[in-house]
């Protein structure tokens, strides 16, 4: 099984730790684009910080985001469940972790990343700053550097294993899984039944996404979208699975929330 998470804008700076090692991180095959990324920002933060500011949205106080992107090379680097912070890891809960459930949730979780594309929980990485939709100067699009690798990734998944997409549309957008895995690839929404009606709600959607992830570390592995959705039911959710439409991209798994 893969679970898919999203990246949080808003990341604790470790105090301490390493330096970026690329060649350390998980999903090996990326490292070419990685290193590229990583040398590209840095250069474009030190040269045109300004201009970064004004791509990343960050306000005059938030400049500090900009000097994060700078150090890169040198920042002390922590595992990446914990430097990404958030509704949905405060939710999902890292720290509190058991060795056997940081060891399951290294092999099941993965985290999507505008600079490095793909991250397990205990990578070490710095503090940055990139979003999914930067455009940055001499490079194509993120999408267009991060999709094929990824898919890739996603296909060598063996027959049998599952992908539980959980992130956000932006991240989707970079790396979408390919429709060959369709049928057995569920995205998930959280919505929140208010009488007769049901909505999407924001904190809630990412601290159900956060506690669903916690909670996959833990259950045993389903072989189908159908067992993901009784082993869901079993432990307590209210979820409704719907299967691709003739050209759709997954199965849809909605947990349903009462406010």
């Amino acid at each position: 099984m893969l679970v898919l998470l999203p990246p949080s804008e808003g990341k604790t700076t470790p105090s301490r730790g390493p330096r970026l090692e690329i060649a350390s991180l998980s999903f090996p095959d990326l490292n070419p684009a990685r290193e590229e990324i990583v040398r590209q920002l840095i250069s474009w933060s030190t040269d045109s910080p300004k201009d970064v500011q004004r791509a990343l949205g960050l306000s005059d106080r938030q400049l500090g985001e900009v000097e994060r992107n700078q150090a890169l090379a040198t920042s002390p680097c922590a595992p990446a469940a914990g430097v990404y912070t958030g509704v949905l890891y405060e939710a999902l809960s890292w720290p509190t972790t058991t060795a056997a459930q940081r060891r399951r949730g290294q092999r099941r979780l993965a985290i999507s990343s505008a600079l490095f594309g793909l991250l397990r929980p205990l990578d070490l990485i710095p503090a940055y700053r990139l979003s999914a939709g930067t455009r940055m100067p001499d490079l194509p699009g993120l999408a267009s550097i991060w999709q094929d690798g990824i898919a890739n990734i996603c296909t060598t998944l063996r027959r049998n294993q599952i992908i539980v997409d959980l992130r956000s549309a932006a991240y989707v957008k970079l790396a979408p899984i390919p429709p060959t895995l369709s049928e057995r690839t569920v995205s998930v929404r959280v919505l929140a039944q208010r009488g007769k009606k049901r909505v999407v709600v924001s904190h809630h959607n990412k601290a159900t996404k956060g506690q669903l992830a916690r909670d996959l570390i833990d259950i045993d592995i389903p072989r189908s979208t159908q067992e993901l959705a009784q082993a869901l039911n079993t432990i307590g959710y209210t979820v409704e699975l719907t299967p691709p439409a003739k050209a759709g991209p997954s199965w849809g798994l909605d947990i349903i929330t009462r406010e």
